[in-house]
């Protein structure tokens, strides 16, 4: 019989979600907005802290996107984005008709490279396009070097979309991933920490600027008793139904951070004493990773076969899924004729990287399974 696949990143119920569901639909209330969106959005500004303000949303692409509206990001405007991200991280850019200019990772991190930033922001000043914003990047839950990436972004003036699509739990120096820029990001897409089935959050410095997000997530609407438009707006909000999944959800997501990182041990001790297996880590104790994935780096080897693609197929073999590290923005077709700043960092780690199994519900006997195909592809290959 073939074993039951071990997916990436699955979403686990709390068993709390019934309750808020049930609520919802015994107070009818089976649309956007709602009692349970509203209780959500105060138990992330409750556990986010740092005078947050949180708008719950139907994604985080449609939160980046608000955040860039709000920015009064336009047609031909420029906007500076991590290059080795999802895409959701740059597609709003093109929503609003500005141009993407991408900036290398750096290595200790994976993230966006302070050097790289500034020598594009200076560069696109001196072309008479000094950016509207920046769009950095927590990946797979590992914090990008905030002091670094801030300080050059408060000396230019520029302000920061803080993608922490991927970072819900993370933290910098004590302080919650997705609380250092202008606005914040978070996603609950059903592979997340958390999940709301879909949806996502932006997070505002002010409730004047949750009060803007609002009015464009659901459509703009004008104080007036009849329907009046002045602006465009979108259909953004969090349902309801949506919002009570995320509810339950809240009372594991400690539990589910713990799991994570406890996935994380365990591949440091399966890997232990592999030398072509770098496992991914923070860098310092600075930084609080809920390794919402475990990625590890597929060292060259002067042994035959043993490189990133053997080692995934050995692992599909076993009906386990792995991935690799997402593509860099500038090497996607849609995105390659844009501004790209750096060396080659970003598709070094894109070409060596794999994503393994992290969900916070792996059992043991998965555990078993991915320590077996991992101690047999390498004694195969001794």
């Amino acid at each position: 019989m073939e074993n039951k696949r071990i997916f990436l990143s699955m979403s686990q119920q709390s068993g709390f979600e019934q309750k808020y569901i049930q609520k919802a639909l015994d107070d009818n209330w089976i649309t956007s907005g709602g009692p349970n969106v509203n209780d959500f959005e105060k138990v992330l500004e409750n556990y986010l802290a740092e005078e947050s303000f949180v708008t719950a949303l139907n994604s985080g692409t449609s939160a980046i996107h608000l955040a860039l509206i709000l920015l009064g990001v336009g047609a031909g405007d420029e906007v500076i984005c991590q290059s080795l991200t999802f895409s959701a991280s740059a597609n709003p850019i093109l929503y609003q008709g500005a141009i993407p200019v991408f900036v290398d990772s750096e290595s200790e991190t994976w993230n966006m490279c302070p050097e790289n930033l500034e020598i594009a922001i200076q560069d696109r000043i001196k072309k008479g396009k000094k950016p509207k914003a920046i769009i950095a990047v927590h990946l797979y839950g590992n914090p990008y070097k905030v002091d670094e990436i801030n300080e050059i972004a408060e000396r230019y003036e520029i302000p920061i979309i803080e993608d922490s699509a991927e970072a819900l739990g993370s933290t910098y120096k004590g302080k919650k991933c997705g609380t250092f820029g202008t606005f914040g990001v978070l996603s609950f897409n059903g592979n997340k920490i958390i999940t709301t089935s879909s949806g996502g959050a932006l997070i505002s410095k002010s409730k004047v600027l949750q009060e803007k997000a609002v009015f464009y997530a659901t459509q703009s609407k004008d104080e007036a008793v009849h329907y009046q438009h002045s602006k465009i707006g979108y259909n953004y909000r969090m349902s309801n139904i949506c919002a009570g999944i995320g509810l339950g959800q809240m009372e594991i997501l400690n539990k589910n951070i713990n799991s994570r990182r406890e996935i994380n041990r365990f591949y440091r001790v399966i890997f232990e004493g592999i030398d072509e297996i770098q496992l991914f880590q923070t860098v310092n104790k600075d930084c609080f990773s809920n390794y919402w994935l475990s990625t590890i780096l597929v060292q060259q080897s002067t042994k035959e076969n043993i490189n990133r693609e053997t080692l995934m197929l050995s692992f599909e073999n076993a009906n386990i899924e792995c991935r690799p590290l997402w593509k860099p923005m500038h090497l996607q077709p849609i995105f390659s004729d844009y501004p790209y700043y750096g060396n080659n960092v970003a598709e070094n780690l894109f070409e060596r990287g794999l994503c393994l199994p992290s969900g916070s519900n792996i059992t043991k006997e998965e555990k078993d399974r991915i320590k077996e195909v991992v101690n047999t592809f390498f004694e195969k290959h001794k």
